[in-house]
Parts: C-alpha cells; structure tokens; sequence
C-alpha cells in the first residue's frame, strides 16, 4: 500500500528532526526510566522511539494513531532496533488500557485533526494516573487557544507553558 499523503508527512517529520531533535523536546517532561508513557497519534514514530530508550526496558511505550501505515513503521522499527517496550496500537480515540495506568501522555500536533477531540480527552483522562501529565504541543492552534481548547474538557490543569509544549496535570472531576 502506498499513501503519498502519509509518506510525505513522513519527510516532512524527518526534516523536522534534524532540525530539532526530539529528545530536545522531551527534555522538558523529565522522562525517567520505568516510566508508562502514551504516544498519542505518534505517526511515524519519531518521539516514541526516543521515549523507548528514555524509560529504558522496564517502562512502556505505547504508540497510538489511526494510519495502519504509522502503525507498520513503529512495529517495524521496533523490531530492527529490538526495543521490547514498544507497543502499538490502531485507533483514533480507544486504547484499551486499563484505567489510570499511564504516567505521561504526548499529544503533539494531532489535536487540530482529531474528529472527536472531547472523547480523545475523556479516553487521556480514564486512562491517565492520577497524577500523570499531560504534554501538549499543536503547531496549528494559537497558543491562546491552546489553554482553552484544553481547558473546556475540564479534566487537566495546566501546571506549566514550557519553551515547545504545555504541561497539563490530570485535574479532580
């Protein structure tokens, strides 16, 4: 299957990369090892691979997006590097993780996209500690609107507005 769309996207995001790594940006979360961290629409990969190696082999790191090609390219990178703590996931709002199970979520640059972004939000909520981080980046959203956006959910507090990305903790509903 060939998608020209996905595969220049995909470019796009290497390009990206070389400019600014991602470990520069995940720099900002404090990743420690043994960490559960949700890549969230995760695409090609790029912050999910760094965050396999930054929680090390006994944290987790599930990587989630609707493209099945996204999908393929992580499962396919994870097996040529042998990164056992990657796991992937199809699905454009449901995990299937277990309720408060997950440390930090990364929701970069897909909130503009999401078709149902209030469920995407409910599904980070249910499925994040009660203590757990919600790291948010969204290049197509000005940042005024990014507090709101988040905000009108009413389940996260934002706790930080970081040099790439904003820092919500999961609230008290």
């Amino acid at each position: 299957m060939f998608d020209l769309h996905y595969y220049f996207h995909v470019g796009l995001f290497k390009l990206r990369d070389l400019l600014l790594p991602r470990k520069n940006v995940l720099k900002e979360l404090a990743i420690k090892p043994e960490l559960i961290v949700l890549d969230f629409g995760c695409g090609p990969g790029s912050y999910t691979i760094c965050l396999s190696k930054m929680v090390g082999e006994k944290g987790r790191v599930y990587a989630v997006d609707i493209h099945p090609l996204a999908i393929k390219n992580i499962d396919h990178i994870a097996a040529r590097e042998k990164l056992k703590n990657v796991f992937t996931i199809c699905s454009d709002c449901q995990t299937g993780l277990l309720d408060q199970s997950v440390d930090i979520v990364l929701l970069y640059d897909v909130f503009h996209i999401l078709q149902e972004p209030n469920k995407v939000l409910d599904e980070i909520y249910r499925i994040l500690k009660p203590d757990g981080i919600l790291s948010f980046q969204d290049h197509c959203i000005k940042d005024d609107e990014i507090q709101q956006k988040i905000a009108k959910a009413n389940k996260f507090v934002l706790i930080k507005r970081n040099k790439y990305t904003y820092k919500f903790i999961k609230g008290k509903t």
